[in-house]
Protein backbone atom coordinates (compact mmCIF):
# COMPACT_ATOMS: atom_id res chain seq x y z
CA UNK A 1 0.00 0.00 0.00
CA UNK A 2 1.09 3.29 -0.85
CA UNK A 3 2.45 5.50 2.05
CA UNK A 4 2.05 8.78 -0.41
CA UNK A 5 -2.28 7.68 -0.90
CA UNK A 6 -2.17 6.70 3.13
CA UNK A 7 -0.80 10.42 3.46
CA UNK A 8 -2.79 11.82 1.19
CA UNK A 9 -6.18 10.26 2.89
CA UNK A 10 -4.81 11.41 5.80
CA UNK A 11 -4.64 15.17 4.85
CA UNK A 12 -8.06 14.77 2.93
CA UNK A 13 -9.83 14.02 6.48
CA UNK A 14 -7.97 16.43 8.61
CA UNK A 15 -8.92 18.88 6.15
CA UNK A 16 -12.34 18.12 6.35
CA UNK A 17 -12.13 17.82 9.65
CA UNK A 18 -11.22 21.46 10.14
CA UNK A 19 -14.73 22.14 7.81
CA UNK A 20 -17.08 20.05 9.47
CA UNK A 21 -17.94 17.76 12.21
CA UNK A 22 -17.36 14.19 12.24
CA UNK A 23 -21.22 13.03 12.17
CA UNK A 24 -21.31 15.26 8.92
CA UNK A 25 -17.79 13.56 7.30
CA UNK A 26 -18.42 10.90 4.49
CA UNK A 27 -15.75 8.51 3.25
CA UNK A 28 -17.13 9.58 -0.02
CA UNK A 29 -15.90 13.26 0.48
CA UNK A 30 -13.13 12.04 2.04
CA UNK A 31 -11.71 9.76 -1.12
CA UNK A 32 -12.92 12.88 -3.34
CA UNK A 33 -10.51 15.38 -1.82
CA UNK A 34 -8.00 12.56 -1.77
CA UNK A 35 -8.12 12.09 -5.18
CA UNK A 36 -8.39 8.29 -4.44
CA UNK A 37 -11.47 5.57 -4.88
CA UNK A 38 -13.71 4.96 -2.01
CA UNK A 39 -12.29 1.14 -1.87
CA UNK A 40 -8.92 2.85 -1.25
CA UNK A 41 -10.36 4.61 1.87
CA UNK A 42 -12.30 1.52 3.32
CA UNK A 43 -8.96 -0.98 2.46
CA UNK A 44 -7.17 1.70 4.78
CA UNK A 45 -9.69 2.48 7.49
CA UNK A 46 -12.90 0.52 7.95
CA UNK A 47 -14.81 3.52 9.42
CA UNK A 48 -14.84 7.05 9.32
CA UNK A 49 -14.84 7.23 13.08
CA UNK A 50 -11.31 5.08 12.92
CA UNK A 51 -9.88 7.12 9.59
CA UNK A 52 -10.71 10.74 11.68
CA UNK A 53 -8.90 8.90 14.65
CA UNK A 54 -5.85 8.49 13.15
CA UNK A 55 -6.07 12.12 11.18
CA UNK A 56 -7.01 13.88 14.26
CA UNK A 57 -4.40 11.90 16.73
CA UNK A 58 -0.94 12.61 15.13
CA UNK A 59 -1.91 16.21 14.69
CA UNK A 60 -3.35 16.62 18.25
CA UNK A 61 -0.21 15.14 19.88
CA UNK A 62 1.91 17.05 17.88
CA UNK A 63 0.93 20.18 18.49
CA UNK A 64 1.62 19.54 22.42
CA UNK A 65 5.22 19.12 23.28
CA UNK A 66 5.84 17.60 26.25
CA UNK A 67 7.27 20.26 28.50
CA UNK A 68 10.45 20.07 31.04
CA UNK A 69 10.37 23.54 33.13
CA UNK A 70 12.30 21.97 36.05
CA UNK A 71 9.78 21.51 38.22
CA UNK A 72 6.29 19.38 38.56
CA UNK A 73 4.29 22.79 39.00
CA UNK A 74 5.49 24.00 35.95
CA UNK A 75 5.23 20.94 33.99
CA UNK A 76 2.01 20.06 34.95
CA UNK A 77 0.64 23.42 33.92
CA UNK A 78 2.90 23.57 30.41
CA UNK A 79 1.28 20.05 29.76
CA UNK A 80 -2.01 21.33 31.07
CA UNK A 81 -1.88 24.54 28.92
CA UNK A 82 -0.49 23.22 25.88
CA UNK A 83 -3.92 20.76 26.50
CA UNK A 84 -6.22 23.63 26.47
CA UNK A 85 -4.38 25.50 23.51
CA UNK A 86 -5.13 23.43 21.15
CA UNK A 87 -8.28 22.52 22.56
CA UNK A 88 -9.36 26.00 22.30
CA UNK A 89 -9.30 25.90 17.90
CA UNK A 90 -13.40 25.02 17.76
CA UNK A 91 -12.64 22.62 14.69
CA UNK A 92 -10.25 20.64 16.89
CA UNK A 93 -12.87 20.90 19.87
CA UNK A 94 -15.60 19.54 17.92
CA UNK A 95 -13.29 16.74 16.30
CA UNK A 96 -12.22 15.78 19.97
CA UNK A 97 -15.92 15.96 20.80
CA UNK A 98 -17.19 13.64 18.28
CA UNK A 99 -14.42 11.43 18.61
CA UNK A 100 -15.14 10.67 22.70
CA UNK A 101 -18.77 10.24 21.08
CA UNK A 102 -18.09 7.60 18.67
CA UNK A 103 -15.67 5.65 21.21
CA UNK A 104 -19.09 5.45 22.82
CA UNK A 105 -20.81 3.97 20.24
CA UNK A 106 -17.80 1.94 18.66
CA UNK A 107 -15.94 -1.29 20.11
CA UNK A 108 -13.22 -1.10 18.03
CA UNK A 109 -12.53 2.64 17.76
CA UNK A 110 -12.62 2.59 21.43
CA UNK A 111 -10.01 -0.34 21.49
CA UNK A 112 -7.96 1.95 19.14
CA UNK A 113 -8.73 5.26 21.45
CA UNK A 114 -7.23 3.31 24.57
CA UNK A 115 -4.30 1.51 22.95
CA UNK A 116 -3.01 4.34 20.51
CA UNK A 117 -3.82 7.49 22.23
CA UNK A 118 -4.88 7.31 25.75
CA UNK A 119 -1.93 5.40 26.74
CA UNK A 120 0.60 6.92 25.14
CA UNK A 121 -0.76 10.45 25.64
CA UNK A 122 -0.91 9.17 29.66
CA UNK A 123 3.01 7.51 29.22
CA UNK A 124 3.69 11.06 28.14
CA UNK A 125 2.90 12.49 31.14
CA UNK A 126 3.67 9.83 33.63
CA UNK A 127 7.60 11.06 32.42
CA UNK A 128 6.60 14.39 34.01
CA UNK A 129 5.51 12.83 37.30
CA UNK A 130 8.28 10.31 37.44
CA UNK A 131 10.50 13.61 36.87
CA UNK A 132 9.03 15.03 40.03
CA UNK A 133 10.08 12.00 41.92
CA UNK A 134 13.73 11.89 40.60
CA UNK A 135 14.06 15.45 42.00
CA UNK A 136 12.31 14.23 45.02
CA UNK A 137 8.71 16.93 44.45
CA UNK A 138 6.68 13.89 44.61
CA UNK A 139 6.57 10.86 46.45
CA UNK A 140 7.40 7.57 44.85
CA UNK A 141 4.27 5.77 46.56
CA UNK A 142 2.02 8.65 44.98
CA UNK A 143 -0.53 7.05 42.93
CA UNK A 144 0.11 8.99 39.38
CA UNK A 145 -2.87 7.46 37.60
CA UNK A 146 -4.88 9.60 39.80
CA UNK A 147 -3.06 12.91 39.62
CA UNK A 148 -3.39 12.56 35.95
CA UNK A 149 -7.10 12.13 35.92
CA UNK A 150 -7.15 14.74 38.40
CA UNK A 151 -5.63 17.03 36.24
CA UNK A 152 -6.66 16.02 32.90
CA UNK A 153 -10.59 15.50 34.48
CA UNK A 154 -11.57 18.98 35.02
CA UNK A 155 -10.53 19.90 31.46
CA UNK A 156 -12.28 17.45 29.82
CA UNK A 157 -15.55 17.57 31.76
CA UNK A 158 -15.48 21.55 30.34
CA UNK A 159 -14.67 20.46 27.17
CA UNK A 160 -17.60 18.44 26.95
CA UNK A 161 -20.38 20.55 28.59
CA UNK A 162 -18.95 23.46 27.47
CA UNK A 163 -20.11 25.28 30.51
CA UNK A 164 -17.66 27.39 31.50
CA UNK A 165 -13.94 28.67 29.84
CA UNK A 166 -11.20 26.89 29.73
CA UNK A 167 -8.51 29.61 30.68
CA UNK A 168 -5.08 29.72 31.82
CA UNK A 169 -6.64 30.59 35.21
CA UNK A 170 -8.92 27.54 35.01
CA UNK A 171 -5.43 25.79 34.34
CA UNK A 172 -3.97 27.45 36.65
CA UNK A 173 -6.09 26.68 39.49
CA UNK A 174 -6.24 22.88 38.46
CA UNK A 175 -2.50 22.71 38.95
CA UNK A 176 -2.97 23.78 42.40
CA UNK A 177 -5.41 21.28 43.18
CA UNK A 178 -3.28 18.75 41.89
CA UNK A 179 0.04 19.76 43.95
CA UNK A 180 -2.32 19.59 47.27
CA UNK A 181 -3.59 16.19 46.25
CA UNK A 182 -0.50 15.20 45.48
CA UNK A 183 0.76 16.54 49.24
CA UNK A 184 -2.24 14.58 50.65
CA UNK A 185 -1.46 11.45 48.93
CA UNK A 186 1.75 11.15 49.85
Amino acid sequence: MSERTDEAILAAALDLLEERSLAELTMDEVAARARVSKASVYRRWPSKGTLAFDAFMTDFVRRQPEPDTGSLRGDLRGALRGWVRVVRRPATARTLRGLIAEVQRDSDLADAWRERFVEPVRARHRRILDRAVARGELAPAVDGEVLLDLLYGPAYHRLLHGHLPLSDRFVDQVVEAVMAAASVLS
